[in-house]
Order: C-alpha cells, then structure tokens, then sequence
C-alpha cells in the first residue's frame, strides 16, 4: 500500500504511569524527552496494558488477544499455535520489522526472525542509549534504502531491576553486572517523593530515587532513538508509541491486578493526524487494541481472532463507544508461580478477584527483594498501618473493591 507510515514502538520495562513528568511524576526533571514527545502527540489518560509483567504483556501487545486466548500467561512463547502477531503481519504487508532489546520477551514464537535483531548484551544491557541511536538508524537507514516502510520496536530494559546506584546482588546469571551507563541525571531521596500506595520510610525513599535514576536513563534513550527520526528525515513519516510493559517493580504495582499495576504512559504521536498536546480523558484503551490500531493505521487488514479493537478514531479526535472501563488479568510469575487474578475498572471503581487467596498462602513477587517490602516488614510492627498493608499483600483476600475518586492509592478495601 502506498504512502504506509512508519511505526516506532518504544516500550519502557517497569515504568509507572506516573513515573514520566506530562503524567503527573512528583520527581522535577524525570523524564525530559518522553515529556516532549507528550507535547507533540496524543496522552491517553485511561490507558493500561491488560497484564503487568512483562513477556505476556508484550504478548498480548503484539497479537491483540487476551493472555488466555492467545497462550501467552506466563514467560513462555505462546502455546497456542498460529496465533497471527505484528511483526509477522506487517512483514506481509511491505514493512522492514526490527527490534532492540526484551527480544525474547517481545518475539511471541521462537522461531521468528526479524529483519534486524539486537538483544541486551548488544545494548549495553539494554541500558546504553547510545547503542540503541546506533542500531536504530542503522535499521532506519536500511528500510528507507529499500524503499520500505518500517516496524521498529525499541524496547529499553530500563527502569527495571537493577535500579542505577544499586547494591543489590547481581541480577545477571552470566556473571558481573557490566559497567553501568549513568543518566544524564541521579536523584537523591531528599528530591523524590514516595508513591502513596507504599510507606514513606528511609529504605523505601532511598529504592525510589535509584529507581528514577533509571527512569530518567530510559528517558535517555527514547532521546536517542527520537533523535534518529530526526536525523534520517523520516519523523513526518513516522507513528511513535510510547508505552511501559507495566507498572513499578515495587509492592502493589507490578505483577498484580492494582490501578499502580497495569495503568501505563500512553502517548501517541502521528504527524498530520493527531494534534500536539492532545490529552483524552474520556476513553479507556487497553494492551490488546495496539495491534489492531497500528494495522489500521497501516491500512492493513486484521486478521481473524483479536480481542482488540481499533482506536484509530481517537488518534483522529474523534469518539468513540464502548471504552467506560478496561479488563485487565495476572496469572503467573516470572519464577513460574501462579496466582491468579482479575481486575474490571472503569474511572471511578475497580474490582479486583483473587482466587488463589485462601488465608494462608504467601505471595511472592520480584518487588519483595529490593529494599522497600524489608523496610516495611521492618517497620510493621510498630506501625498498624504499615502491619495491614504487609498483611494485605502477602495473603490477599478473594475480592477487592476501590473508589479511586476517593482513594486513588487503593488503600481502603470497600
């Protein structure tokens, strides 16, 4: 087809939705360019991935279905066969596909290859803007050769785990954490301000601030990636989509159902179609309607089976019925642990169902390593509060009903 835009996905790992400054980030100077990509484009204000960890949430991006419909609930390529992806379909529709980072995580079945590939060791761990600039315009470079449109996913490993300026033990099983790229800025405890769904203690002001030490590398990168837009001259050909895979690697955010687990940063910048420092704040999206808006916006047919829907009428200002409230689910962890749950919420409530609750079984999750669930188990005893909010985490109950009007932390189980 002729004239097809070109499509830039750039994905954070572990990234708040109001981690980035354009969404409300109590933390001054956290995330620059992503703040000017806000400015340009389209900010959604009701917009969360449908599952908030990360392989199957880069599952359901790229094959707009459901994780239970599409055989993607846990880190695993997906167990259904057939099931059409992205990548796979823009490919048949003249695009170059390529990605940076999160390769395996992001590649739904194992056995797709993409035009151009590089993976962590490739990017610095996935935390050197400047190999991301690099690979990129290599790949940009190479599609416009061509004469092709282009798919590049760019997907950055930061903010997650190890925050920049951590002590924690070594994350990578191949030995020695490398030698870390520094932001173009560091925070201190004194500058950040604690998120209301964790307590305010020195530990968890201190994981905080290294945790926006990586934010603001990862809004290093979206920078350098942008700047290759530029510099190749295809910005104004260009569809930019920046979103996290899913909340904060921290209690009551990632892996969960919470509003702090699957609520994202979603900003869309299409040149000629939506309007610089657009804001919606009337329609929900959702993880599984990427896939049919960027074929859409492609003027690729979709193919049978998504459980997504277009919202390429909004990227236009225009309404849309039908998007009052989102779906979004949890299954397993990355340490191959099932707990179930399920989450509806429109602007005002959420309801969160927790089988796998019974009163006695323990929750276990990546966020209990690092610093701020021990300075809260610490803290539990002397402090009722803190003592309820351990409780509540580490065994649940069945059901959970939040006012985020009134309670936009979901402290209160009504």
């Amino acid at each position: 087809m002729a004239n097809q835009p070109n499509i830039l996905l750039i994905t954070a790992d572990d990234m708040n939705w109001d981690a980035v400054g354009a969404f409300g980030c109590p933390v001054a100077g956290a995330t620059p360019h992503i703040d000017r990509l806000a400015a340009d484009g389209l900010c959604f204000e009701y917009a969360h991935v449908t599952i908030a960890v990360c392989q199957p949430s880069r599952s359901t991006l790229l094959t707009g279905r459901y994780p239970h419909r599409c055989g993607g609930e846990g880190f695993f390529n997906l167990r259904i066969p057939n099931v059409p992806t992205l990548p796979d379909v823009l490919r048949g529709g003249g695009y170059q596909v390529g990605i940076l980072g999160k390769v395996p995580h992001s590649t739904p079945y194992a056995d797709f290859q993409w035009d151009l590939s590089y993976d962590m060791r490739e990017l610095g761990y996935g935390r050197n803007p400047a190999e991301y600039q690099r690979h990129a315009r290599t790949f940009i470079q190479a599609a416009r050769k061509a004469g092709r449109p282009f798919f590049l996913m760019a997907n950055s490993h930061d903010p997650h785990r190890p925050f920049y300026g951590n002590d924690e033990p070594e994350w990578y099983e191949d030995g020695p954490v490398p030698p870390a790229v520094p932001p173009s800025r560091t925070f201190t405890p004194d500058e950040i301000t604690p998120p209301g769904f964790l307590a305010d203690l020195p530990g968890v002001r201190l994981e905080i601030a290294e945790y926006y030490n990586s934010v603001r590398r990862c809004d290093d990168t979206v920078g350098a990636v942008l700047e290759v837009l530029r510099e190749t001259g295809a910005e104004q050909q260009t569809i930019v989509v920046f979103l996290s895979d899913n909340g904060m690697a921290f209690p009551f955010a990632k892996t969960n159902c919470y509003l702090h687990s699957t609520r994202t940063p979603w900003i869309v910048r299409w040149p000629g179609t939506t309007r610089p420092n657009e804001w919606d704040r009337d329609h929900f999206v959702s993880g599984i309607d990427l896939m049919p808006t960027l074929l859409d916006a492609a003027g690729i047919a979709p193919p049978p089976g998504m459980d997504g829907q277009t919202f390429l009428p909004l990227l236009r200002g225009e309404t849309q019925p039908g998007r009052e409230l989102v779906f979004t689910q949890f299954h397993q962890t990355a340490g191959r642990s099932n707990y179930p749950m399920r989450c509806v919420q429109n602007r005002r409530f959420g309801y969160l169902f927790n089988p796998w609750s019974n009163g006695t079984r323990v929750f276990r999750n990546e966020a209990q390593i690092g610093r701020s669930m021990p300075a809260m188990l610490e803290a539990a005893p002397n402090d009722p509060r803190i003592a309820g909010r351990v409780e509540l985490f580490l065994h649940r109950v069945p059901e959970e009903l939040y006012d985020f009007d009134a309670d936009p932390d979901a402290l209160h189980n009504l």
